[in-house]
């Protein structure tokens, strides 16, 4: 579930757009009959680019914080669409007043920005500097325990880092450019995110469409503006850990100590209006069945299942539990996706095949739109040799550059990983045609355990496991994330070259910036405390995958392997009884209600808080959109981006206080009474 929402949560964003179509059943194409579609070079222009610049930067603080603090990442490619419009068309108008402006601004410049800045802001998630990566730091190991020994530890430095993702991340581009024709003009692969995208971008550049945009850019910027200066107000009061807003104990105090709170976060508020409601029901779901009912039983067990001497953080005791049964959950659940997802794959192309071979031509164009959108989809190619070349070349060189950097992993270890690596990123991309979900976190987990049991502890295990994770993320995610923009390209008349350059350009922009955004948290935050504000669980949960493939379950506390095996198993039946329900339930739908194991997993390691302020944004999407559905689905993603921009850019002046030893003047801290009444007679003695 940590991955991008931006797939695996579009549902809004496709609902959204969803209604545009609804409402827009004329030609799209015959709009823009009259339009010009300029050449694939000057879509690609120096303007788009800074846009694109400037806007990735502002996404990664986005991504990395969110990474940082829960994992969960909501779709921002309206976000990216609708900032990209804005900023673009207010630069042109200006210039335009004074008859500067030579090259009008088109929906082709448009998808360009929007598919860098997602490209970017993609890097940052699959870079793993608050996953696998962070998960080799000396202080995640020293929480892990097990495995703490200088060869399965690596120190973070900003130089490897970077030239780890700028040797891995490209190679995943050239993996899947041969199949683009196949996939969306042979098999029509819908790709709901970048169809919806597509929709989005289209209806901003017809004039009715621009108006609408324009009032949307206005509310993302009050929204924007409220969350920035409610971040701020909320600084004064945060003095020290445990001080503030973040800290109040909305529902007493004994809840707050069980992680139960309403901790007034803008950004995941405006992130929970974003994801599916059954997405957030299942966050609060899974926190009240491990925090209110599971971890208290345990806990009573303190003594008898674990030592009662050990720290809050050891493996070995009560975050033991917390860590291996959520990712038992998580790998159950992926596992289950894994092979849906190559069963519905396979069975899919073998469908194809036949209706194929039965005469029915699925490249047959029968209105002016296709005809004309595959006119300029096979317009400007680019050569298989060139993909194929360059995915030789450059799998070469990540083979004699990966072991460089990380030892532990040897050049055939990387080799066989890149020669599997095509089929997977194939059936991830093609997967996320049918379904929206990119499983690629999923396959960064198997080849975790795979290639961490193959070097084995003594050799550095820990390490190998997580670099391949690395490795094997970066391609698939990539390759599906390049689909997803072909697709958007598709139906916008952008040329696949500019698709493909502007994809180039975004991981670069990705590569250099990720680490340094990452960096910057680093040095300012104590990052990976478990009980501070950037906790980055997947860093611990990441290395605990490692771990489970060097040592097995050996080294987990007692009845925590029986409790992981419920989980796991749980997870592949709850997702068997959706399936089930969706294809024999057709009338009342009652699958929309079981809930997600993946996003019940998460909750179990951070707790309640950060899903009651998604449950919150829900709730505020609901209510508007029972008053008014219309302006619901058009301003709500609006509103959503500017409470998550706001909140998460604060976080960068915050920062820089921090690293300048600059402490907010006021500590808001909740005591109860009895020991309220202590700290008064401290202070009066």
């Amino acid at each position: 579930m940590e991955r991008n929402p931006s797939k695996q949560m579009a549902g809004n964003e496709s609902d959204y757009t969803s209604e545009i179509e609804g409402r827009e059943r004329v030609m799209v194409e015959d709009a823009f009959r009259n339009t010009e579609v300029p050449s694939w070079k000057n879509q690609i222009t120096v303007r788009a680019i800074v846009t694109s610049f400037i806007l990735s930067i502002v996404f990664n603080f986005i991504v990395c914080k969110l990474n940082l603090t829960t994992g969960v990442i909501p779709s921002l490619n309206v976000a990216a669409g609708l900032l990209g419009f804005a900023i673009l068309k207010g630069y042109t108008s200006i210039l335009s007043q004074f008859g500067l402006m030579k090259l009008p601004f088109t929906r082709q410049e448009n998808t360009v920005i929007q598919t860098c800045v997602v490209a970017s802001s993609g890097i940052a998630f699959s870079s793993g500097t608050a996953s696998y990566l962070l998960g080799m730091s000396g202080k995640i190991a020293a929480q892990a325990e097990e495995g703490n020994i200088p060869i399965n530890i690596k120190k973070l430095s900003v130089g490897w880092m970077m030239g780890f993702l700028f040797v891995v991340s490209f190679v995943g581009l050239f993996s899947i450019v041969p199949l683009r024709k196949m996939m969306i003009l042979k098999y029509k692969l819908t790709y709901p995110s970048g169809t919806a995208t597509a929709y989005l971008i289209n209806s901003f550049h017809t004039p009715k469409g621009a108006k609408l945009a324009k009032r949307q850019v206005a509310v993302l910027f009050k929204s924007f503006c409220f969350s920035f200066s409610f971040a701020l107000f909320q600084w004064f009061f945060a003095a020290a850990d445990g001080c503030g807003f973040a800290s109040f104990p909305t529902f007493g105090l004994q809840a707050y100590e069980k992680r139960f709170y309403f901790d007034f976060s803008s950004t995941y508020v405006g992130v929970g209006m974003i994801c599916p409601f059954m997405v957030n029901i299942s966050l609060l779901l899974g926190a009240i069945i491990s925090w209110g009912v599971m971890w208290p039983l345990i806990e009573a067990r303190k003594g008898d299942w674990y030592s009662a001497s050990l720290s809050a953080t050891s493996l070995h005791g009560i975050q033991g539990y917390r860590v291996f049964t959520a990712i038992a959950m998580m790998l159950g659940d992926g596992l289950y996706h894994v092979f849906f997802m190559l069963f519905q794959t396979f069975y899919s192309l073998a469908q194809q095949k036949l209706s194929h071979d039965s005469g029915d031509s699925s490249l047959d164009a029968t209105d002016y739109d296709a005809k004309r959108r595959i006119e300029h989809f096979t317009k400007d190619q680019i050569p298989n040799w060139v993909a194929m070349l360059g995915y030789g070349i450059l799998a070469v060189i990540s083979i004699i550059a990966v072991p460089l950097i990380f030892h532990q992993l040897k050049w055939y270890h990387v080799l066989v990983a890149y020669a599997i690596a095509p089929v997977l990123a194939f059936c991830n991309a093609y997967g996320c045609g049918l379904t929206d979900w990119s499983l690629a976190s999923n396959y960064g987990k198997f080849s975790i355990i795979i290639f961490s049991s193959w070097v084995g502890l003594d050799n550095g295990g820990v390490i190998a496991g997580l670099a391949s994770c690395g490795v094997m993320m970066s391609i698939v995610s990539t390759a599906s994330d390049l689909m997803q923009d072909f697709k958007t390209g598709y139906l916008t008349l952008a040329s696949p070259r500019s698709m493909f350059f502007s994809q180039v350009c975004g991981t670069a922009m990705g590569c250099f910036l990720s680490p340094l955004v990452f960096w910057f948290f680093f040095k300012a935050y104590n990052v990976g405390d478990p009980e501070g504000s950037y906790p980055a669980p997947y860093g611990l949960m990441y290395r605990g995958i490692a771990l489970l493939g060097v040592e097995g379950v050996s080294s987990l506390p007692r009845n925590c392997l029986t409790l992981a095996i419920c989980f796991f198993v749980a997870a592949i039946v709850i997702n068997i009884i959706r399936e089930f329900l969706q294809k024999v339930d057709t009338r009342y739908r009652t699958y929309r209600f079981i809930p997600s194991p993946m996003c019940m997993a998460i909750p179990f390691y951070l707790g309640a808080y950060f899903a009651i302020d998604m449950c919150v944004g829900s709730l505020i999407l609901f209510l508007w959109q029972r008053r008014n559905k219309i302006k619901a689905s058009e301003f709500a993603p609006a509103v959503a981006s500017g409470l998550i921009c706001g909140e998460s850019l604060w976080s960068v002046p915050a920062a820089i206080l921090a690293l300048a030893g600059v402490k907010a003047p006021l500590c808001m801290k909740f005591l109860s009474s009895s020991t309220n009444s202590k700290v008064d007679a401290f202070l009066g003695a």
